[in-house]
């Protein structure tokens, strides 16, 4: 049986689709999130390119340990070797306050909604 390393060793088309989950997930709480273009991704690695709802940008690479930001711009790895984070949340939480109030704001209409319909 594979260890979680081996088990997260993913093809560059299962990163694509890691990936747009990602974005999928918390594209309501940034200002743009997408995968470089310019990067090239392997079977280890893909890298984001992320905008935040204070206009920061940031190159996150997204790997099986976790994401990490490593470029303080899009398409940018020259910080590589920073904080990882297990969850985009964790990352999101840490750069974008503004994010902390979206995410939080959005969780409260979902409540809401849920007591309504009750």
């Amino acid at each position: 049986m594979p260890d979680d390393a081996d088990a997260r060793v993913l093809d560059q088309e299962q990163w694509r689709l890691e990936a747009q989950a990602v974005i999928n997930d918390v594209k309501k709480h940034v200002r743009d999130l997408r995968v470089s273009e310019r990067l090239v991704s392997t079977n280890q690695v893909i890298y984001l390119n992320l905008t935040t709802l204070e206009d920061l940008r940031f190159c996150v690479e997204l790997s099986a340990a976790g994401f990490a930001i490593v470029g303080n711009r899009h398409d940018d790895t020259s910080n590589a070797g920073n904080q990882r984070f297990e969850t985009p949340y964790s990352l999101l939480d840490f750069v974008s306050p503004q994010y902390r109030n979206s995410f939080g704001n959005s969780l409260l209409d979902k409540l809401k909604e849920l007591n309504d319909r009750q």
